[in-house]
């Protein structure tokens, strides 16, 4: 394939990122720039697929979802797609070596997005690995392709896309159950979810966050900030949560601002400089 055209498939990964998460693409840009490219290409894939099951309700989902998932492995193998998203992904995917279990388990995280409207504890386990675990260890491995840490850091990289996760269910709690009759965390009664109940999951996530720290201040010096900023937007994000009651979580959706995260970001810097985590 020409160089013009893998440029051009990658900046649409890249466009994607910035549209969607204006956190995800700073955090990014924290990167050194040889992972910047590959990073944009898991989120491209994975916004795609997210969109399919979040957004197009009034399309045939499935096929769609399923349209999306051969096309990819076809990409995979062909190693070219005349899908920008695609494309991008699978020059990743081929590059960096990414195991193709991660994929599967994504994709059937989303397909249970389709079909399931609650989870019991077995579920979830299996949504939050492929939803978010997945994920992080996609990534993980092009942070670490050239060091050989993968192994070394793959609980808390796992760990830390569970955290990220779990935040964001409870952030989007009332939209999931209002809008698209969902519930996440198991055996949810949303008629009687309390302070009680919140407490318990948060104090779940905050065991999330302390695992994955451990592994972020492993990372080495060209993708630990990175990575620390997204960690700490989230925790910020998830104190903001703490702070308010179960009625008010479900009646509203707490974000963090632009201008916070501005600010969140250069406190970030300097406990990173000074090795304060």
């Amino acid at each position: 394939m020409t160089e013009v055209y893998n440029q051009n498939a990658l900046a649409c990964s890249k466009l994607t990122t910035r549209n969607f998460s204006t956190s995800f693409s700073v955090s990014v840009r924290l990167l050194h720039p040889k992972f910047r490219m590959a990073i944009y290409a898991v989120y491209g894939f994975v916004r795609f697929a997210d969109e399919i099951v979040d957004s197009f309700f009034q399309q045939d989902q499935e096929y769609l979802l399923d349209k999306f998932r051969n096309d990819a492995y076809e990409a995979i193998e062909r190693g070219f797609s005349t899908n920008p998203i695609l494309h991008s992904f699978q020059w990743v995917v081929n590059e960096y070596g990414i195991d193709r279990e991660l994929i599967d388990s994504f994709l059937q995280s989303m397909e249970m997005d389709l079909h399931r409207r609650g989870h019991d504890r077995g579920s979830f386990h299996r949504y939050l690995y492929g939803s978010a675990e997945a994920v992080g260890l996609m990534c993980l491995k092009i942070l670490t392709c050239e060091y050989g840490t993968y192994d070394d850091l793959k609980h808390p990289a796992r760990k830390l896309g569970e955290a990220f996760q779990k935040v964001n269910f409870l952030r989007d709690i009332r939209e999931d159950y209002l809008d698209r009759g969902r519930t996440y965390f198991p055996d949810l009664d949303m008629e009687r979810f309390d302070d009680k109940i919140k407490k318990e999951l948060e104090d779940e996530i905050q065991k999330d966050f302390d695992e994955a720290l451990n592994g972020i201040k492993k990372l080495r010096t060209d993708s630990r900030f990175g990575v620390y900023v997204s960690y700490y937007y989230y925790t910020r994000l998830f104190s903001k949560i703490k702070k308010t009651k179960a009625e008010n979580l479900v009646r509203q959706r707490y974000r963090i601002s632009n201008v916070s995260k501005f600010f969140l970001t250069v406190f970030a810097w300097l406990r990173h400089l000074i090795r304060h985590y």
